[in-house]
């Protein structure tokens, strides 16, 4: 069985919860633990916000990459503004979970022999859906957005500045997972990943999420770290989660909130790109950073002894 974030073996369409004879369906689990992450995050901000306040700390002296704003200037309505980001959702979840992709698409490539070319449609679903979305996104807001734009700029101007803001985040995100991908080749990887598969034995959930946890870390990348342990480790941990009746669902929620925990240490690549852009230095915003990413651990093990209790999805 094909194990990646997004596939259909892993990843139901409508995941469902049983109380006596109803089905309700409702990714539940994921809304609880998301909704934790939220209220936990926005507590500890505004307990940051109150203390910097008291300590007399201003907004600072970091504005290398903000954006000058005239202040006559006609900006969209919040409504407006919005429905880009909701275009990206919408389309998103259309294009991996209802619309039918034909597998012959790629048949014009094999027919070329291109290098690195995915099995099947299914295989690259999930990044075809998000591209979409996003085009469509990008299209809408430079229709909608244009009446809006300062004399001084243009459509086309702001679509270079975005599409040269973007490399950064790429790049960096890209050496990231690169730099995975070596450790991951390494004798030493293993060596860690079969020791760590020994640890919470009984307790399969617990170990996909301890494991995919420290490897997101090593590796310093969510998505990597999440992909590595999935390639290697993703016919173990279904093996093992089916033998006390876990659904693959579950065990797809659990990994993906757990990826997004140690991978935001110091070196990974979001970091990186945030203090950057924010024109800061680890020094002076790591503390926080690491602070939003030690709660973001207890949620992932929240979700998991929370599902063991409950058993809801």
């Amino acid at each position: 069985m094909d194990c990646y974030p997004g596939s259909p073996q892993i990843q139901n369409i409508i995941p469902t919860i049983y109380l006596g004879t109803t089905t309700f369906a409702a990714p539940v689990l994921g809304l609880i633990c998301g909704t934790l992450l939220i209220v936990l995050c926005f507590i500890y901000l505004e307990f940051r916000r109150k203390q910097m306040a008291r300590s007399g700390e201003g907004y600072g002296n970091h504005t290398l990459n903000e954006t000058v704003i005239d202040p006559e200037a006609s900006l969209p309505p919040w409504q407006l503004s919005i429905i880009p980001l909701i275009v990206v959702l919408v389309l998103n979840f259309y294009f991996s979970m209802i619309f039918q992709w034909d597998d012959a698409l790629l048949e014009p490539f094999r027919a070329m022999n291109v290098p690195l070319l995915a099995k099947g449609v299914h295989n690259v679903v999930a990044i075809w859906a998000l591209v979409l979305g996003l085009l469509a996104a990008i299209i809408i807001a430079a229709a909608t957005g244009r009446k809006f734009m300062s004399k001084n700029t243009s459509v086309k101007a702001a679509l270079n500045a975005g599409a040269l803001g973007s490399l950064l985040a790429i790049m960096n995100t890209a050496s990231e997972v690169g730099y995975g991908n070596v450790i991951s080749s390494l004798p030493g990887f293993m060596e860690v990943a079969d020791a760590l598969l020994g640890i919470g034995q009984g307790m399969p959930l617990f170990n996909v999420a301890l494991m995919v946890n420290i490897l997101a870390g090593i590796t310093g990348s969510a998505s990597g770290g999440l992909s590595i342990a999935l390639d290697i480790f993703g016919q173990h941990f279904l093996a093992e989660t089916a033998a006390v009746g876990i659904p693959a669902e579950v065990v797809h929620r659990i990994a993906a909130m757990a990826s997004g925990d140690m991978d935001s240490l110091p070196h990974n690549g979001a970091v990186i790109t945030t203090l950057a852009i924010c024109g800061l230095t680890h020094r002076e915003a790591y503390k926080d950073m690491f602070a939003i990413t030690l709660l973001k651990v207890v949620v992932a093990f929240f979700g998991v002894f929370f599902y063991m209790l409950t058993g809801i999805v």
